[in-house]
């Protein structure tokens, strides 16, 4: 039997090492943010948990201990029946909850008694948290960053992609927050996660880049849609080499048709995102554009979105935000086809 504490710092350092990384809070707070990779294996579901919280504050902590181990016991049986039994004698999980308490340490205690070697996070996810968030302040300072910039509907994330294709290292903010980064950004259907996971996700990207190469990342915002890019991370971006990407016109407009599509698709959901602009472009400039794109017209309503409500504030955002904008590389590619960034991928590896 081997049941081993691990501190929060040394966890973080090794997690790739572990077989399995096992969260034993409820599905709730698992849904909320976990460390990368984990598995829910809940020593109390939501349900329970508010049973034995209401039974600890309404009757006795005694009674509602009791209730507690009845459900931890039946919980962590069902666990064991269904992902342990074929597990080898070398099979080596870390365990975590909350605060490092009582639903890791008895889940932990079983599988230890078992015969595995099992470690249990001190502090739990609490300790996580705090470890993650020093680790972001830290990260940003030991990569070197390439801004990808460029008008909306330019094709910057799809540059992103043809360079993490052919083998560079790319942080994908959009995708890590499930936003497209503007006010129609957010997907329908589609919820960004919590700021908390966000975090996660960020620390998890950043972590596996190696620093003697360079970090390609898109000129955002401090928010993609709800979510807050960390400060150092935002001040690490801004102060970064630029590569400006201009499209002619015609071509962002296609661009912005193919990768929205869902808004094509449904109008309503589109002309429902063009209110959040009432405050900045006022009513009858948004009545008007609702009524073109129920007529039929939405492509016209994009372009007139990128020519007076997006172009007039890029160039100003970006001398003011981005130290390396003035002297960014400039790519002019006719459209944003896949194969015509492909090449203007290949060009800026090559450098």
């Amino acid at each position: 039997m081997a049941l081993t504490p691990v501190t929060a710092d040394d966890c973080l350092a090794r997690l790739d090492a572990y077989d399995a990384i096992i969260d034993a809070r409820s599905e709730g707070e698992f849904a909320l943010d976990r460390i990368p990779g984990a598995v829910n294996w809940p020593s109390l579901n939501d349900a329970e948990r508010a049973l034995v919280g209401t039974e600890y504050k309404q009757i006795s902590p005694f009674v509602a201990r009791k209730r507690g181990a009845a459900l931890v016991a039946r919980n962590i049986a069902m666990h064991i029946e269904r992902h342990v039994l074929d597990k080898p004698r070398d099979w080596q999980p870390l365990v975590y909850c909350w605060r490092g308490g009582q639903r890791s340490g008895s889940l932990a205690l079983v599988l230890s008694k078992i015969g595995f070697r099992v470690q249990v996070l001190e502090g739990g996810y609490q300790a996580y948290r705090r470890a993650v968030m020093k680790a972001l302040e830290e990260q940003p300072l030991a990569l070197r960053f390439r801004a990808i910039c460029g008008r909306t509907g330019s094709g910057k994330s799809r540059l992103l992609a043809a360079l993490q294709a052919q083998g560079a290292q790319v942080l994908d903010l959009e995708g890590l927050a499930n936003h497209r980064g503007s006010v129609l950004g957010l997907v329908p259907g589609s919820p960004q996660p919590s700021q908390k996971q966000f975090d996660s996700r960020l620390w998890d990207a950043m972590r596996r880049f190696d620093p003697a190469r360079p970090v390609w990342v898109e000129s955002e915002s401090r928010k993609v849609g709800e979510l807050r890019v960390p400060e150092r991370l935002i001040e690490c971006m801004r102060a970064s080499p630029c590569v400006h990407i201009q499209l002619p016109v015609d071509a962002r407009v296609s661009l912005l048709m193919e990768d929205y599509a869902f808004f094509v698709d449904d109008v309503p959901t589109f002309c429902t995102r063009l209110d959040a602009l009432r405050a900045l472009r006022g009513n009858e400039v948004i009545n008007g554009w609702q009524e073109a794109a129920r007529s039929g017209g939405i492509e016209g309503v994009v372009r007139e979105l990128l020519l007076t409500h997006y172009d007039p504030v890029y160039l100003q955002s970006m001398q003011r935000n981005f130290i390396g904008f003035a002297d960014a590389r400039l790519v002019e590619p006719e459209n944003g086809d896949a194969s015509t960034l492909a090449g203007v991928a290949r060009d800026l590896l090559q450098d």
